[in-house]
């Protein structure tokens, strides 16, 4: 397995006489696959959420979608099984793959529906089974829930009981530093969307909605797709630039694709920088974009940066490998003429409809309806642009309804952040 490792700027030509210039350069990663290789070993472990709201068909879904997965996993393959309501229990301790029969007996006694979400228990609970496998295996986990999570009371300076957005977040991170995925379903239309789009991005998992029950077999076979055409692990982006360069210091760098993600910044021991990518697909293009300025250089053809990636082989059972470095040149000319760079183009659009989009719900949320629905429509306007019919539809939709004075429901918004990070195969 190799990493293939491109760059571009989205107009490599940059005026001498200028003293700042901004650019933006977009760079795919993805692992190829020098042979046929077999999958690599699977770590997964589902968080499933068994809350009173659960009840019923929701449930009754759930168990059927986890059967399938079962159906799916390989000699070799390793599984837990955690459930969370008013607290978290291991349902299935972390054990291989040998017998999955004894594994679905269990489901229907210990998948019973009652009680509050108590989500920070339940992924606590997720993270320490994960991490008894995590040794040479794809390690991730999905995490399904239909809820908010519980609060905490604050009274005065202090802070009576447990606040479980926080120590979530806490907790993805934490799951990140140790190589470990956690990809979340949101279930219904009750959900905390900002809650579990941060817990994903925390890792670069997978954010999923599910309207209704019916979905969850779909999302649980699109997510294990994608787990199980990872090639290679703990993937990092590392780069350095020259004098005279430096990163935009809001937002700087984001992943555009598969999904949309605001990617922080880590300083490096050398002086340059590092993102976590995480787990690399085949022969799926990873591709992130850097927000520059370039000061002033000599006119000519000139290096403004280097870059490579760091990552795991668990086929190979080695750690911390180096592609070769990477140069970064822009051409630096005295007499300016723009060298635009398309593909590049459709990235920098594709994060503009997830800003615009990021930017309507906020104005929503302070009350300002006209400045929400102009957003949006904005934001359509950009996904029309890059061919993202299916998201320009529900963008225009919600845009349409705050236009008419009408209020959007749980799922209209919910289905405006899903559109805004991905483009949804029709």
């Amino acid at each position: 397995m190799k990493v293939q490792l491109l760059s571009s700027l989205n107009d490599r030509n940059v005026d001498v006489a200028q003293a700042s210039s901004q650019r933006q350069l977009a760079i795919s990663v993805s692992a190829i696959a020098d042979q046929v290789d077999q999958r690599l070993p699977l770590n997964l472990c589902l968080i499933l959420d068994k809350s009173g709201s659960m009840h019923g068909k929701p449930m009754q879904t759930v168990i059927a979608a986890v059967e399938q997965l079962l159906n799916k996993l390989q000699p070799g393959d390793r599984i837990s099984i955690v459930a969370f309501s008013g607290s978290a229990e291991v349902i299935v301790p972390h054990q291989v793959i040998q017998d999955t029969s004894t594994i679905k007996s269990l489901l229907p006694n210990k998948l019973i529906a009652s009680g509050g979400t108590a989500i920070a228990a339940g992924l606590e609970l997720g993270i320490t089974e994960l991490m008894q496998g995590a040794k040479g295996a794809v390690s991730q986990a999905f995490l399904l829930t239909d809820g908010h999570g519980e609060t905490s009371l604050r009274l005065w300076k202090w802070e009576i009981g447990t606040d479980d957005t926080k120590r979530c977040l806490e907790l993805a991170q934490k799951a990140a530093k140790i190589n470990l995925t956690i990809n979340t379903l949101g279930f219904g239309n009750n959900w905390n969307s900002d809650l579990l789009e941060k817990i994903a991005d925390a890792g670069g998992g997978s954010l999923a909605y599910i309207e209704h029950p019916e979905q969850v077999l779909e999302q649980f076979g699109r997510l294990f797709g994608r787990i199980t055409s990872i090639g290679l692990t703990n993937a990092y982006l590392q780069f350095s630039f020259a004098p005279h360069v430096r990163l935009a210091e809001l937002k700087p760098i984001a992943q555009v694709f598969p999904d949309t993600i605001e990617l922080p910044v880590q300083p490096a021991t050398n002086g340059g920088f590092a993102v976590r990518l995480g787990d690399l697909m085949q022969n799926v293009e990873r591709v992130v974009l850097v927000n520059l300025y370039l000061g002033q250089f000599p006119a000519g053809e000139q290096v403004i940066g280097q870059m490579q990636i760091r990552y795991d082989d668990p086929a190979l059972k080695q750690e911390c490998l180096l592609t070769p470095m990477v140069t970064i040149s822009a051409n630096f000319v005295h007499k300016y003429q723009p060298a635009l760079n398309p593909q590049v183009q459709q990235s920098i659009l594709a994060l503009a409809k997830y800003r615009q989009t990021q930017l309507a719900e906020m104005k929503l949320q302070h009350g300002d309806r006209i400045g929400a629905a102009t957003m949006l429509q904005t934001a359509a306007n950009t996904a029309l642009q890059i061919g993202d019919t299916n998201a320009a539809n529900v963008l225009q939709t919600s845009a349409t309804r705050l236009q008419a004075g009408e209020q959007l429901s749980s799922a209209e918004l919910k289905k405006t952040r899903i559109v805004s990070k991905t483009i949804l195969q029709t």
